[in-house]
């Protein structure tokens, strides 16, 4: 018997690279997808909540009466519910309410209790959700909060399998690795095992308009008064994460709503994959990168994809909430016009 499985978490892992075509013609490099939501639970969040779980397992920290505990902006919820299914432990999660209404409904569906908490307020605030969590692992007796921005096992799981894979599934051929980063642990995992292999490969972290990570990368520096508002979820912090190994950037690209939200539906219309909108802002950080370093017809790009764009049709996908932000209507049958003249801004 083959591909048969004694439960949904074994199809954790092995997800595929795809070859992009149309959307990065202007790059001679061959660039590939790593398509992160044929995980089971759609997203690369799926790796980091087995494998932390599995880890509390082995050192008895978790038994048949055990909660788990976790700050989520949605995909990792869906990972740390989904596993506390199979494994037989309940789950509650903190939310942000910049979490999309279907977001919260889904969670709801795989049993989590979940607290919705304002996303615009200092991270050590009472009310967000960093400290919202802290304080229901705290009060809640037999828990264990994931801590998902301070979780070394963060960095471990992509560690062991995400950096692995590529380097494989690449034979070994990749110079380029462009990720967004938010918790850090998918690109950081990935480029610890990567540089071991090939210390020449560039990694490239993809940072929001709105977020910290860019500057303090450059500068040791926390600037907040850059923070502000934005839409792209998963991506940015206005906290510098301990999963996020900065030393193992090379560069990091900042990149707005707009032009993120307009890359994610050029990618569905163009190649046909349905990748979430931090997909679309890591593809526009590769093309923003483009314009100021030269790619070879020998270089070999990963962009890690990590969510599905199911959870985003009454966002990004959304005509209608494409208007509400003010994001042009003719993006949709006008891309390359739209971002000739945005580039060039």
């Amino acid at each position: 018997m083959t591909n048969v499985y004694d439960n949904i978490l074994g199809l954790i892992g092995n997800t595929p690279l795809v070859k992009l075509n149309k959307v990065t013609k202007e790059i001679p490099a061959t660039v590939y997808a790593k398509l992160e939501f044929y995980n089971p639970g759609q997203s690369t969040k799926d790796r980091i909540a087995l494998h932390i779980i599995e880890s509390a397992e082995k050192k008895g920290l978790l038994n048949k009466d055990s909660i788990v505990v976790e700050t989520t902006s949605g995909n990792t919820g869906f990972s740390v519910a989904m596993v506390c299914i199979i494994k037989g432990y309940k789950c509650i999660l903190a939310v942000s309410d910049k979490t999309k209404a279907e977001k919260i409904s889904y969670l709801k569906t795989l049993g989590a209790e979940v607290y919705v908490c304002p996303a615009n307020v200092p991270a050590d605030d009472p009310r967000s959700y960093y400290e919202v969590a802290k304080r229901i692992a705290k009060e809640t007796p037999n828990s264990i909060y994931i801590n998902q921005y301070f979780n070394e096992l963060n960095i471990d799981a992509h560690y062991k399998t995400t950096g692995r894979e590529i380097w494989e599934q690449t034979g070994g051929k990749i110079t380029h690795l462009i990720a967004c980063t938010g918790t850090g642990g998918t690109l950081s995992g990935s480029a610890k095992f990567l540089k071991e292999k090939n210390p020449n490969i560039k990694i490239i972290g993809v940072d929001a308009d709105g977020s910290i990570l860019k500057t303090y990368h450059e500068t040791g520096k926390i600037n907040l008064s850059e923070v502000h508002p934005y839409q792209i979820e998963g991506i940015g912090k206005s906290l510098i994460p301990s999963a996020l190994l900065f030393d193992k950037i090379d560069k990091f690209i900042r990149v707005n709503d707009e032009m993120s939200a307009y890359r994610t539906r050029e990618i569905a219309l163009k190649e046909a994959i349905m990748s979430g909108y931090t997909s679309g802002a890591a593809v526009q950080g590769l093309l923003q990168y483009a314009n100021s370093h030269e790619f070879t017809k020998d270089d070999v790009v990963v962009v890690i994809f990590p969510d599905h764009g199911s959870r985003y049709m009454t966002k990004v996908y959304s005509d209608q909430w494409m208007a509400e932000q003010g994001f042009s209507n003719n993006c949709v049958h006008n891309y390359d016009e739209v971002f000739k003249t945005e580039m060039v801004k």
